[in-house]
């Protein structure tokens, strides 16, 4: 006699819904719009996306690196030119590429690491970076 198996139910969702986003981009404030854009665009790798003027100025651009967005923005100086940047804040970037390669990469390029690659005890890989604002970087892969 054959046996019938079911399948699994399709969990219900909650109501109301909870959040399901499929992006995240962060939005930096930055002392020198073009000095942090050459940090980012040709010393780690980011791309351009969009740039963005007020007044025809560059006043702020987005980076891309694989599906992952950085925006910059030039600071404006409103709450003043004394504002520490950075503080308190790390931005976690993963990726499926050798983070070994990817280091020496930017160290070829002039940057200087935070941390060199190391295995962590979660199963990732990973190293630091500090940008031109004091914002602290973590790219990792899975080993």
């Amino acid at each position: 006699m054959a046996t019938r198996r079911k399948t699994p139910l399709k969990p219900k969702r909650r109501k109301p819904e909870s959040l399901r986003l499929r992006d995240i981009a962060a939005s930096l404030t930055v002392n020198d719009l073009q000095a942090s854009l050459a940090w980012y665009r040709d010393i780690v790798g980011f791309t351009v996306d969009e740039t963005w003027e007020h007044g025809g100025k560059v006043a702020g651009v987005s980076l891309k690196a694989g599906s992952a967005y950085v925006n910059l923005s030039q600071d404006d100086w409103a709450r003043g030119r004394d504002r520490v940047k950075g503080e308190g804040f790390r931005l976690y970037l993963s990726t499926a590429q050798n983070v070994d390669q990817i280091a020496a990469v930017i160290k070829a390029r002039g940057g200087k690491l935070a941390s060199e690659p190391a295995d962590q005890p979660w199963g990732a890989r990973t190293f630091n970076l500090v940008d031109p604002d004091g914002y602290k970087l973590t790219i990792s892969s899975l080993t």
